[in-house]
């Protein structure tokens, strides 16, 4: 009768086995903080063909897994978007250096560059085919549009503002939105008309517009975004790496914050990001004036107005704290400010930056950002974190952004709670680009997910060695595949070329 009882009890137990889903990975006694800005709760999460598919209680009793993770004492998020990155991915797949702190998801084609794309599902799958590891989404750049149709300085003919708007279109079928980088060539040279007939494209096509602005100097900087404001009559508007060069304090950062909070009280969509480090990194053109930005104009300049650019170099560097304050980034150039590079030359930093660099010649890094200002920005309503990065760039933020924001500010300085810094990295980045399938820890998204111990998260990247991967984030899944596991890099291929959902 024993031995019948227990036959009897082994087979219950066999098939209560047998009825359990099964799933890929559970993830177990995480504390969940979702992305939506709520606090966190401890749960268990099951991921199967790469999508979440349940959260709740001793899940792990409830399904049979291949993998489990103990995630006791681990924060379980979404893994973060990056709005405003940087990368050519005919080079770059890997992007190791966003992996590393904690993003799955970055946004390229910005500032008004991207490539023009005459075949999408051709250059897609030569990219995945090559193993891309985070997810990557996509704009169109103005300025490449411009000048792939050959239109330069001038205003567009009615025949190239149809080809330019008929381009546009084409790439809206799987870009985000179109990009403007308004402080560089060709695109300064865009005017109102132009940029907001391009702007009811986007619009018709549920895109948004990301947008360098045309002059980032705190007493030009109203204008700008009034600029931009103006196209968001058409589309959602978007600044990227929002800042005030020059400005000061917290009263100013309340008024374009204010600005802002006006123009979506009247109706217009408008959001930003901004990257948490007090020196911008761009070309060296920006030193210089418009009227001496292209090679042919910079020529002229040299020989004809030297005078003139060397006066104007002259006030503009000092202007921006001096030539300490530009850190040469690129060549034969890099790590040396521009003083030290004109001591080393024995000439005027003017004279350097016409007669051995050039407008063309260097890209740096400037530090010309006031802290208090630009914190306060970046607590905003509708400020995203981004970190206007790349693999190469000589500059910290590529590499130390998004750990920076966990490390410092919000642990150290208690600029956010820690939902709230998740929501600026993950809901709200995924709410502004029109992601539907990630950015939120809930069934049915996409398995983007981080596990990791705040008090662990380190941003190593620093001006003088800024290629240091962060550290902390000890489990990073892309499309529920374990990318990063305690440092060491263990899956690669698994990110997606996303597309909009219209």
């Amino acid at each position: 009768m024993r031995r019948v009882f227990g036959l009897l009890l082994c087979t219950a137990w066999m098939q209560t086995a047998l009825a359990l889903p099964t799933a890929d990975l559970v993830i177990r006694q995480a504390s969940v903080i979702d992305g939506t800005g709520q606090p966190a709760r401890l749960a268990d999460i099951v991921i199967n063909q790469g999508s979440i598919v349940a959260i709740g209680s001793e899940l792990s009793r409830q399904w049979q897994s291949t993998h489990t993770i103990d995630a006791t004492g681990m924060l379980a998020t979404p893994g973060f978007i990056d709005l405003h990155a940087h990368g050519n991915l005919q080079r770059e797949v890997q992007f190791k250096n966003v992996l590393a702190m904690g993003v799955t998801t970055l946004v390229l084609g910005q500032d008004g560059a991207s490539p023009i794309i005459d075949d999408f599902a051709a250059w897609r799958d030569d990219i995945l085919g090559r193993g891309l590891w985070p997810n990557v989404a996509m704009f169109v750049g103005h300025g490449s549009m411009r000048a792939h149709l050959g239109i330069e300085k001038d205003a567009p003919s009615a025949e190239q503002m149809q080809a330019m708007e008929a381009l546009l279109q084409h790439h809206l079928a799987f870009c985000f939105g179109m990009s403007t980088g308004l402080e560089y060539v060709p695109g300064l040279f865009a005017q109102a008309e132009e940029l907001e007939r391009l702007a009811k494209v986007v619009g018709d096509h549920q895109g948004m517009i990301a947008s360098h602005l045309r002059n980032e100097d705190d007493e030009a900087l109203d204008a700008s975004i009034d600029e931009l404001l103006a196209q968001g009559r058409f589309a959602p508007v978007h600044i990227s790496h929002l800042k005030s060069v020059y400005g000061k304090g917290n009263e100013r950062a309340q008024q374009l914050l204010s600005k802002l909070y006006q123009a979506r009280e009247a109706g217009i969509r408008v959001t930003a990001d901004v990257y948490p480090y007090m020196a911008s990194y761009t070309g060296i053109a920006i030193l210089f004036p418009d009227w001496a930005k292209t090679t042919a104009d910079f020529a002229h300049a040299r020989e004809h107005r030297r005078a003139e650019l060397r006066d104007y170099l002259t006030r503009k560097v000092n202007s921006r704290n001096g030539p300490d304050a530009t850190l040469l980034g690129t060549g034969e150039f890099k790590g040396k400010t521009l003083e030290k590079l004109a001591l080393e030359h024995n000439r005027h930093f003017a004279d350097v930056l016409i007669d051995v660099i050039g407008p063309q010649g260097a890209a740096g890094a400037y530090f010309v950002m006031d802290e208090a200002l630009q914190y306060r920005l970046i607590q905003g309503e509708g400020v995203a974190i981004s970190s206007d990065g790349s693999p190469g760039s000589y500059h910290p933020r590529g590499y130390g952004s998004f750990a920076k924001l966990i490390e410092i500010l919000t642990l150290e300085k208690g600029l956010f709670s820690l939902p709230e810094a998740i929501y600026k990295v993950t809901g709200l980045p995924a709410s502004i680009l029109g992601l539907t399938d990630r950015g939120l820890l809930k069934p049915g998204m996409a398995a983007d997910l981080l596990l990791f111990e705040p008090t662990e998260v380190r941003a190593l990247a620093n001006y003088l060695d800024p290629h240091q991967l962060a550290m902390g984030f000890r489990y990073v899944l892309v499309n529920g595949e374990v990318t990063l596991h305690d440092g060491q890099f263990t899956r690669r291929g698994s990110g997606k070329i996303l597309t909009p959902a219209r």
